[in-house]
């Protein structure tokens, strides 16, 4: 077991490492279009790992499957809401940096 709760640490714990990489991402980068491809890519990333990471670490079946299905529904839902969230942009005027108009 201790094998798995360290590979389990190390997940979570590189989970945090790209979340933080997104944040900078964030901070960092121009426009609207540009901050939300780093954050949405590196919080589903991230989501994944700390989720997985939580999943070696537990020992019931049942919060086993719950952090399963938190998996799916993020890969679900966080790209879908990036999409929807650049659709919005570009409805309201905004433009990538470094497009002519």
């Amino acid at each position: 077991m201790p094998i798995l709760e360290t590979i389990g640490g190390v997940l979570v714990l590189a989970g945090v490492a790209t979340t933080f990489v997104g944040t900078v991402g964030l901070l960092r980068f121009p426009d609207v279009f540009a901050r939300s491809h780093a954050t949405s890519l590196s919080d589903t990333l991230a989501a994944f790992l700390i989720v997985v990471g939580l999943g070696c670490l537990t020992t019931s079946i049942i919060v086993g499957f719950k952090l399963v299905m938190l998996v799916l529904f993020l890969l679900l839902s966080s790209p879908t809401a990036t999409h929807a969230l650049a659709q919005a942009a570009l409805h309201a005027g905004e433009m990538p940096q470094g497009t002519r108009e």
